[in-house]
């Protein structure tokens, strides 16, 4: 009895979920993690009880039957999906077989293969469609078109743009890893928030022009705060020419609003247009990388699908976050939320 208290002990010593099962298949003990992980498991109750896995119950009556330790593979599905690295090892207790159960999880290692996996995937999507435009007309030119003035100013034009836009993506993969590189370490320089975003507006009154869009501001004379310049600039600049190309109405005169507005300690970057709007399904998954709600649109647009994602992780690095309200034919509202000090 002293023998299986002082492995209980051992068992809450430990990070991970883990229990001791003994010869009849009942749980002997638990540790913490494992009860917060199994709430309804109590020490007496069947193994079948606390975890319904055939493999990991065909691994455990192999352990107590005197085999080696075994690892399987257990995914649960409800309420969410999380796979665990189950590990069983044996143990004598006072001349008695046990086997002590560990489980890792590995729920966040898989999530994080899975989006290097699609994010790679993504890269070399997104550089292989204008790539292979670019090699298809430098093929042209060399031959068919060689001596074809009109031809080679159409194609050098396409040519330009494709390479215009292999940089954009470029540039932006570039200042996301700088970004994430840096997320851990808070910006401490001072920054004054209005003159940034007159500066970006100011920049983007070509566009504005474009989309037959007016810019309108509203914001305090000055908002001090500590940050990084460079960063807030591309944050305004995402933001506000999302809400152009994105929330302009075509053949039309729009409006795009933009505001500061201080509360409780805290900077709201406001950017409200009066476009189609955003389906609500589409939210939560704005700020994914490539994710992109119009493809078609985004690219003649010049977008990255990379612009939000970088978004979120400025604000992540300044401590602010990011609100998302739309609706259908209602226009689509993004508030960046930055605190002050």
């Amino acid at each position: 009895m002293k023998d299986l208290s002082l492995c209980a002990a051992m068992l809450e010593a430990l990070r991970d979920p883990a229990m001791i099962v003994d010869g009849e298949e009942r749980l002997s003990a638990l540790n913490g993690p494992m009860k917060a992980l199994t709430p309804s498991a109590r020490t007496g109750d069947m193994l079948s009880l606390a975890l319904r896995s055939p493999d990991i119950l065909d691994a455990v009556r192999r352990v107590l039957a005197g085999g080696v330790a075994e690892t399987v593979i257990w995914r649960e599905l409800v309420p969410v999906e999380r796979v665990f690295d189950v590990f069983a090892s044996p143990l004598d207790i006072a001349g008695e077989a046990h086997a002590v159960v560990t489980l890792r999880d590995l729920t966040d290692l898989r999530r994080t293969e899975r989006m290097r996996v699609d994010f790679i995937a993504n890269v070399s999507h997104e550089l292989r469609t204008p790539l292979a435009s670019l090699l298809g007309f430098v093929e042209t030119l060399q031959g068919p078109a060689r001596n074809d003035p009109a031809a080679r100013e159409r194609f050098l034009d396409i040519m330009a743009e494709q390479g215009r836009r292999m940089s954009r993506l470029i540039d932006d993969l570039l200042s996301l890893s700088r970004v994430e590189q840096r997320q851990h370490l808070r910006p401490g320089a001072s920054v004054e928030l209005v003159s940034v975003i007159r500066q970006v507006i100011d920049s983007l009154g070509p566009i504005a022009r474009d989309h037959r869009a007016k810019l309108h501001l509203d914001a305090p004379e000055m908002v001090n705060m500590l940050g990084d310049r460079d960063e807030l600039l591309r944050l305004a600049e995402n933001l506000i020419g999302n809400a152009l190309k994105y929330g302009s109405l075509p053949d039309q005169d729009n409006q795009v609003e933009v505001s500061i507005t201080l509360i409780e300690g805290e900077a709201r970057l406001r950017v409200r247009d009066h476009g189609a709007g955003i389906p609500r399904e589409h939210i939560p998954r704005l700020t994914e990388r490539f994710y992109r709600v119009d493809a078609g649109a985004s690219r003649a647009n010049g977008g990255t699908g990379l612009g939000l994602a970088l978004v979120k992780h400025i604000l992540m690095r300044h401590r602010g976050r990011l609100e998302i309200m739309s609706n259908p034919g209602e226009g689509a509202c993004f508030d960046a939320w930055l605190p002050l000090s």
